[in-house]
């Protein structure tokens, strides 16, 4: 949840209604934006 309120700036009241699977979905796209896939060198 911590990752959610850094990326997203929520609180817990705004996390409180989910549910676990849907939080993990969230967490996911959290890391995803926090640290993107690198992209391959082009030659």
């Amino acid at each position: 949840m911590a990752d959610l309120a850094m990326v997203f700036h929520w609180t817990p009241s705004d996390m409180d209604a989910m549910s676990l699977e849907e939080l993990t979905e969230w967490r996911e796209r959290a890391r995803l934006r926090h640290d993107p896939p690198k992209k391959a060198p082009t030659r």
